[in-house]
C-alpha cells in the first residue's frame, strides 16, 4: 500500500501502521514518522534539511533580496528507512542489498 503524504494520514499515522500490519499490507511513505510509527519503509524528502534550506532564503529577504528573484529549488537529500521489526511482522524478507541502501534500518 502505498500512502501518499496528508495531514490527516500523517496525525493517524500509528493507526494506519496497526491496520496494515493486522491485514498484512506492506506500506511505503513519504514521509520518516511513518516508517518510525511502524511503517515498512518510507522515501522522501529529509524535511530537516528543507526546514534549514528556508532559513537561507529567509536570511536572504531580510537582507534585501526580492522574494521573485530568488530560484525556485527541489529537494536534493531524501532518506530510505526500512522498518525491519515491521517487516518481520508482516512475514517478509528484505534482501541486504536493500537495507544496505537505506539511510536508516528500524530493528
Amino acid at each position: 500500500m502505498i500512502v501518499l503524504p496528508s495531514g490527516v494520514l500523517f496525525s493517524e499515522k500509528e493507526r494506519l501502521a496497526q491496520f496494515a500490519i493486522k491485514n498484512r499490507l506492506p506500506t511505503m511513505f513519504e514521509q520518516r514518522e511513518h516508517a518510525m510509527a511502524g511503517g515498512l519503509a518510507s522515501y522522501g524528502p529529509n524535511l530537516a534539511e528543507l526546514c534549514r534550506h528556508a532559513a537561507s532564503f529567509v536570511d536572504k529577504i531580510l537582507k534585501g533580496a526580492k522574494p521573485a528573484d530568488l530560484p525556485v529549488e527541489q529537494p536534493t537529500k531524501f532518506d530510505f528507512i526500512i522498518n525491519l521489526k515491521t517487516a518481520r511482522a508482516l512475514g517478509l524478507t528484505v534482501p541486504q542489498s536493500l537495507i544496505a541502501t537505506a539511510d536508516e534500518v528500524i530493528e
